[in-house]
């Protein structure tokens, strides 16, 4: 009982830090498109081609990658789909050695 409290606690521990590296990364992403467009089109670093544009896209294509790898696949597949799974493997493994234990049976008799 006390290992399963434990591995729900690591469970939320490690989900928590997920979240909060994600807040993170979004407040990231905001200051720096921020300073790009500051850097753009106050200070005059190449103004007339807008490069600020490409880092604001870059940035949002990786912030929607890690946004996705928390909140949906991480969300779905964590330990206990790994167990289930596990699971799974096991049982098709059990039923591919009870059937060869007959048919080495039967070829035996």
């Amino acid at each position: 009982m006390e290992n399963t409290q434990h591995e729900q606690y690591e469970y939320a521990r490690q989900r928590l830090k997920q979240k909060k590296r994600l807040y993170y990364h979004f407040v990231f992403f905001v200051l720096l498109s921020i300073f790009s467009i500051i850097i753009n089109k106050l200070l005059g670093v190449y103004p007339e081609t807008h490069w600020f544009l490409w880092v604001i896209t870059i940035l949002s294509f990786l912030f929607v990658l890690h946004f996705i790898r928390v909140f949906i696949t991480d969300s779905f597949m964590n330990k206990n789909w790994e167990r289930t799974q596990i699971d799974k493997l096991i049982a098709k493994q059990e039923r591919k050695i009870e059937q060869l234990q007959k048919d080495l049976d039967q070829n035996n008799n």
